[in-house]
């Protein structure tokens, strides 16, 4: 019976000991004279329509609630430190196929990016070349109620990223 009464004050313990905690826009790993991040519309090899500015604007948005940073979407000799990101890969595929009006009915995105966040003299200060997301639409045969899903599925898609990359820089991963 007793080792069942120190239980719960060893897990509290054990629990506060590696929590992890830090404060907001606390990144440790970067140098201490970063405070103003320049984040300039990511470039694209595709060919589809606007989705590197989705995607840079999500992490400008993401930083911007995140962190302490002055960020900026224009790279300026002023920036500390500068973010530059590549859409490198943007797929639609078809997901489920309607055998009634032989259309698919949804679709799966799949966006392969990467980032790079640059120091002053250009000191690699984190970087990532293979990030994948992947996002589904649905798609309407009703062409009298069409709305066109995949712009939603972007932006759906781009705040995922833009979660993953601001808290891999912030971690230090």
């Amino acid at each position: 019976m007793r080792k069942f009464a120190l239980l719960p004050a060893a897990l509290l313990l054990f629990g506060l000991s590696g929590c992890g905690y830090h404060a907001l826009g606390a990144a440790t790993h970067l140098p201490p004279d970063v405070h103003t991040l320049a984040v300039p519309v990511f470039a694209t090899r595709t060919e589809t329509y606007h989705t590197e500015v989705a995607m840079t604007d999500a992490v400008i948005r993401e930083l911007t609630a995140r962190t302490n940073f002055r960020v900026t979407p224009d790279e300026s000799a002023d920036a500390d430190a500068v973010l530059h990101g590549t859409v490198l890969q943007e797929n639609v595929m078809p997901l489920t196929y309607n055998t009634t009006t032989q259309q698919s009915s949804s679709f799966l995105i799949t966006v392969v990016a990467a980032v790079k966040l640059t120091g002053r003299g250009g000191k690699v200060l984190y970087e990532n070349n293979r990030y994948v997301f992947r996002q589904q639409f649905q798609s309407t045969t009703d062409l009298s109620v069409f709305f066109q899903e995949s712009p939603a599925a972007i932006q759906r898609l781009s705040r995922d990223f833009a979660r993953a990359v601001v808290s891999d820089i912030l971690a230090g991963f």
